[in-house]
């Protein structure tokens, strides 16, 4: 299973409904792609203060890395991904994503 972890800087001009609007449109891809095993979103809630401006995130685990493939190049990934960039401080800049095998 790959757990595919990405954590987002939102501009400041992105309302709470769009963020939950692209959320939801993310969270629809268990629909159109095959493999999503879960979705989780949330806002970081760590005291640490160790987030660097990342302030939101999301989980999406996958039954394979070929399903996490699969998922990278799908057409609806690419428009839910490109609604998500364009929401964020500096674009691509405003994401990081780390997968990990569990």
């Amino acid at each position: 299973m790959i757990r595919h972890c990405v954590f987002v800087k939102f501009r400041p001009d992105i309302t709470s409904e769009e963020r939950q609007s692209i959320f939801r449109q993310l969270a629809d891809l268990r629909e159109t792609v095959d493999g999503i095993v879960a979705v989780h979103f949330g806002a970081n809630v760590s005291p640490e203060g160790l987030a660097k401006g990342f302030a939101h995130g999301f989980i999406m685990d996958f039954a394979s890395a070929e399903a996490r493939d699969a998922y990278l190049v799908h057409p609806d990934h690419k428009a839910a991904g490109g609604r998500l960039v364009a929401a964020l401080e500096g674009g691509r800049d405003g994401l990081m994503v780390f997968d990990m095998e569990i």
